[in-house]
């Protein structure tokens, strides 16, 4: 006999992942089909997501790819048509794609990186959810999340034009889940703080270690797949009235003073 009546099983269920290729992305595509979901896995690097598909369907599970490149509008939209034709509808959007470009703001190529971070960091997940909603209004269990940063919290010296992107997806995540929530369709972010990703396997593991020691209560980088159960929780039926919620997952980063 269950003493609970709220689900936390997202078995069946359709799931787009962007930046499905490496890092967050492919931590939370393999984490969503261990779960039982159907994953569409989006990324502009071939390679990775072919083989993150092909390792989750050699595990049995279910999962398909489409190379996109997330700044080209239209391309978005023929992108989510097709999945929501390949699956037969979408319940569940997480926005993960993300790049990171430095930019001091009398950096001759500053233009350039404000523009491309606000393409690929915001504008892109505003019009994959724009695609997506027809479908996801469709859903017994519609959920988006989209993935902002600590930075969407704080700044960083050096590094304005995604530090503004990050804000941006903060504030697109609370409106949508406003204007949203009368349709039962829930809308929040995560806030990762230091993850061993792409982004971040330049920085040389002494200089890891001391910003880990100095800045996270935990002392240490999370490894992606711990950013995945957070993005999960978010999507599970039982979450149906989490809302416009912009949740760090940060080991500690945000709450630390000293």
């Amino acid at each position: 006999m269950s003493l609970s009546q709220l689900s936390r099983s997202i078995e069946g269920m359709v799931a787009i992942v962007t930046g499905a290729g490496s890092g967050m992305g492919a931590a939370t595509a393999k984490l969503f089909a261990d779960q039982g979901a159907r994953v569409a896995a989006l990324d502009l690097n071939e390679t990775g997501v072919t083989a993150v598909v092909e390792e989750i369907n050699a595990a049995g599970k279910s999962a398909h790819a489409w190379v996109i490149d997330l700044a080209d509008g239209p391309a978005i939209d023929q992108v989510i048509a097709s999945i929501a034709e390949h699956f037969g509808g979408i319940d569940l959007l997480v926005n993960n794609a993300g790049i990171s470009v430095p930019a001091p703001i009398d950096n001759d190529g500053y233009d350039t990186a404000w523009d491309k971070s606000l393409a690929v960091l915001l504008t892109a997940q505003q019009r994959t959810i724009r695609a997506a909603l027809p479908h996801l209004r469709q859903s017994a269990n519609p959920r988006i999340v989209n993935i902002a940063s600590t930075e969407g919290l704080g700044a960083t010296k050096g590094g304005s034009p995604y530090t503004a992107a990050k804000h941006g997806v903060i504030g697109l995540t609370r409106s949508l889940a406003v204007e949203l929530g009368s349709e039962g369709i829930t809308v929040n972010c995560i806030c990762p703080g230091p993850i061993k990703t792409g982004m971040t396997e330049a920085i040389p593991d002494e200089q890891k270690a001391i910003y880990a020691r100095r800045r996270v209560a935990l002392k240490r980088y999370a490894e992606p797949e711990e950013v995945a159960h957070g993005t999960l929780n978010f999507c599970l039926p039982s979450a149906s009235f989490m809302t416009g919620t912009a949740l760090p997952v940060d080991g500690g980063l945000t709450i630390k003073n000293a």
